[in-house]
């Protein structure tokens, strides 16, 4: 014959500490992992908007500088519409350079690139700044405008 089971009272089974699984040593270190995560989503984030912002800012320089009358109102017109186009991302100020190259005569037809550069902190850190830095940069090739008035040469392309 079988001895009966006797089921052991809930009370003396939930003393004591046996059967315990560590782990809340484990919490500063998810927490850590989460803040870094975070902070490298938010950085790549930054890198892609930084480079739509100078690519638009490229296109829109190129094409005003294509449709300009002459050779120094066409880089003034570039420099302003770059950075008008920046100022309305959000990037502007003494982080972002415009370059435009001098073309060897202002004539229709004539290829001009325009590069845009922002520099960019490589982590953003709040009330600190950032702590190193990358540049973005794109470029936009445009060809002044063949039917624009007000040019000496008839165009060639």
């Amino acid at each position: 014959m079988s001895a009966a089971v006797r089921p052991i009272p809930a009370a003396r089974r939930l003393r004591g500490d046996v059967g315990q699984v560590g782990g809340i040593e484990v919490l500063p270190f998810g927490f850590l992992l989460f803040v870094s995560v975070t902070l490298l989503l938010v950085n790549v984030w930054g890198v892609i908007d930084t480079k739509l912002a100078v690519t638009s800012a490229a296109r829109e320089a190129a094409r005003a500088y294509s449709e300009s009358d002459n050779e120094n109102s066409a880089r003034r017109a570039a420099v302003a519409r770059a950075t008008e186009t920046l100022a309305a991302y959000g990037r502007g100020g003494d982080r972002a350079s415009v370059d435009v190259p001098v073309l060897r005569q202002f004539e229709r037809c004539s290829r001009v690139t325009v590069t845009v550069s922002y520099e960019l902190p490589g982590v953003a850190v709040p009330f600190l700044g950032g702590l190193g830095a990358r540049t973005v940069a794109s470029s936009f090739t445009e060809i002044v405008d063949p039917y624009r008035d007000r040019i000496a040469k008839e165009a060639q392309c």
